[in-house]
């Protein structure tokens, strides 16, 4: 049933007698029946009103009640209902019973009703004008908000705590902080829920300053003790660098409940220290606290860093026994952890697992294929999300771009960006444009691909440039690989990933004097190459290798292993790829350093260590190189195992002797 605007009109007219004892300042309205008010909170709104019908015409307040139970039957016609049974009892113009069928309207997202409500109500109160600030920033309207909020004749504290976190929650954060400055100079006093939004306000911005002025306000108020407020403060600091800072404020916390132990695993994630989540995450399970679907996802991510197969599969047991597997987060992180520790029938599962199937989970598992370079994969999943409706969202088009850049699909790709901006009016971040210089790059079109950059509407980054580098290494272009090289020193001149790639490539075309340029500008500028390390789990333990690291316990049993399996590669047509050592020294030398690359010790160690039969997952930080791929090939074939390496862009599956990416990665 449909609430006509005239309806609307006509409900402000005092017809009955009920109206005005109702809203009469000097009566105190009767309390409703106990069993009354447990039929609405059960959601019995029928029975409850079929029993109670004549009390609540008699007492209109009651009508409440019912309006509150209605929200989480999520009913629309059911409340229009209701609201046409409030303008029958004469009802419409009682403040109470407008303010929480102006609330009704806002939480269903009916903003136009809410609006026609307040326009209409004889009298409002600061209740009244902060429901329907609650409706403004609920439906993103955060003009009508602070418009609204602007022509506010009274203000309290949760109207300020509307405006600031709707503010905060759009990003716009800036635009709180002045809030909150305005809210302390016209003497209002912040809450725990203010100084809290205020904090996210000053993690967003990444406003260390600002979040210490906060900080200090928090000790002046006495709020430092507060669970909530400290979490705040705790995430503030850790999302600014200052994990320290965010540490010393969980410690000092009489109790750590959940939320700060979250905040306290999230930091450490946010700083890159995934060894410190599964060391907190284990600490807090000592300290007897149950790990919530947010613990999951950070403690899934790092997993996800590490490629800690089996701690990953234990913590999945777990958020199966909490009940959070099914969650769409923890659902999104499985995927990521199973696909980055090589298992992608695994994130299959997962994602089949998964009941409701939203856009962040398609993007995951077409995320998932893209990096085991399943290009024709990965469009099937988009067809399927497209025949789904799912909604298509930015972060899809970049695991599909991604994946046509790894797989050789030029054309799809181009077509996928022009479908993102053109049919589905997204607009490209510096990500996908970044996608875009990749896919175009390694495909040999490099002028089109720095093309892309110099006319894109971004301000490029030093990643785009480095994209743009690491493609002209691949194809040998030392001018283009120079010029990208310059543009990314420009922007990040400790960047030593530049460096290397520029030395790399005047080292392929012999030009050793220029190589040793590079490396002076490198010793002046302080930059330190970063080394290649390649790691192995075995019975959940983490074996790290280096190349030439003569004190790992192990090394002289590989080497003698190494030794053995490198003859019997050469014996089946091996050739070791002196054009993969940069450096310039005489053969011997050369084949000796290709021997000892991380990921061969890492292999050769595994093989020693595993069952026959049994595949190996190896990971590795940086770029495999091409005589690593090979040997590693000749490995598979030879011990007719499967070898999966993920490397910094990419897994390789090896098996019987050929890879999965067919030599493009």
């Amino acid at each position: 049933m449909l609430v006509s605007s005239r309806l609307l009109s006509i409900g402000t007219i005092k017809t009955s007698r009920f109206v005005s004892s109702a809203t009469s300042p000097s009566l105190n309205p009767p309390k409703p029946n106990a069993e009354f008010t447990d039929l609405c909170s059960s959601g019995h709104l029928k029975e409850a009103f079929e029993r109670f019908k004549s009390k609540i015409w008699s007492n209109p307040n009651l009508f409440s009640h019912l309006l509150q139970a209605c929200i989480p039957k999520n009913s629309l016609p059911l409340a229009k209902q209701l609201h046409c049974l409030i303008i029958t009892a004469g009802c419409s113009s009682d403040k109470f019973v407008s303010n929480h069928l102006m609330n009704l309207y806002s939480e269903y997202g009916e903003l136009e009703q809410a609006e026609a409500l307040f326009d209409c109500m004889p009298r409002r109160n600061v209740m009244s004008c902060n429901i329907l600030l609650k409706g403004y920033v609920k439906m993103g309207d955060l003009e009508g908000a602070r418009k609204l909020f602007d022509g506010m004749p009274d203000r309290n504290v949760p109207s300020w705590n509307a405006m600031i976190t709707g503010f905060m929650q759009f990003r716009r954060n800036e635009e709180a902080l002045d809030l909150f400055s305005q809210m302390h100079k016209e003497g209002f006093l912040p809450d725990d829920f203010t100084v809290s939004s205020v904090l996210g306000g000053c993690a967003g911005l990444r406003a260390i300053y600002a979040g210490q002025q906060a900080h200090s306000y928090v000790i002046k108020c006495g709020l430092e003790l507060n669970m909530v407020v400290a979490s705040s403060l705790a995430h503030m600091y850790m999302k600014c660098g200052s994990l320290g800072q965010g540490e010393v404020v969980i410690r000092s916390m009489p109790v750590r409940h959940v939320v700060a132990w979250n905040t306290l695993i999230a930091g450490k994630a946010q700083n890159g220290s995934p060894e410190g989540v599964l060391d907190q995450y284990n600490m807090m399970k000592i300290a007897g606290q149950r790990p919530d679907k947010i613990t999951f996802v950070s403690v899934l991510s790092a997993c996800s860093d590490l490629a800690t197969l089996g701690q990953g599969q234990q913590v999945h047991a777990e958020a199966i026994k909490a009940g959070a597997s099914s969650v769409v987060g923890v659902g999104s992180s499985l995927i990521s952890m199973y696909s980055r520790c090589g298992c992608l029938e695994e994130s299959v599962k997962a994602f089949s697992e998964c009941k409701k199937k939203d856009v962040v989970l398609w993007s995951s598992i077409i995320a998932a294929h893209g990096f085991h370079g399943k290009g024709d994969r990965v469009i099937e999943l988009f067809e399927l999300m497209q025949e789904e409706e799912v909604e298509v969202n930015e972060i899809t088009f970049l695991s599909l771009l991604y994946a046509c850049s790894h797989c050789g699909l030029k054309d799809k790709g181009v077509e996928f960006f022009d479908m993102m901006v053109k049919e589905y009016g997204l607009k490209p971040r510096i990500e996908h444009y970044t996608c875009m210089v990749d896919l175009l790059g390694r495909s040999g079109s490099l002028h089109e691909a720095k093309a892309t950059i110099r006319t894109m509407p971004l301000k490029p980054d030093a990643v785009i440039w480095k994209t743009l580098l690491f493609a002209s290494t691949i194809h040998k272009n030392a001018d283009m690989a120079k010029r990208a090289a310059e543009e990314v020193l420009k922007l990040d001149p400790r960047d030593s990933a530049s460096y290397v790639l520029l030395s790399n490539i005047h080292a392929s075309a012999k030009r050793w004097n220029n190589v040793s340029e590079v490396r002076k500008s490198m010793r002046d500028q302080n930059v330190k190459k970063e080394p290649g390390i390649s790691w192995v789990e075995i019975k959940n333990r983490v074996y790290q290798f280096i190349m030439f690291d003569k004190a790992h316990p192990h090394y002289a049993d590989i080497n003698i292993y190494l030794n053995e399996l490198i003859a019997e590669m050469k014996l089946r047509g091996y050739i070791p790829d002196m054009g993969s050592v940069l450096h310039d020294m005489d053969n011997e030398e050369k084949e000796h350093n290709l021997a000892h690359h991380s990921e061969k010790l890492a292999i050769a160690f595994a093989l020693m260590n595993t069952p026959a039969g049994s595949p190996l997952r190896v990971m590795k930080n940086l770029r495999v190189c091409g005589d690593c791929h090979v040997a590693i090939k000749y490995i598979s074939e030879i011990k007719g195992r499967e070898i999966i390496v993920r490397d910094s862009s990419r897994f390789h599956h090896f098996k019987n002797g050929s890879c999965s990416c067919g030599d493009y990665w």
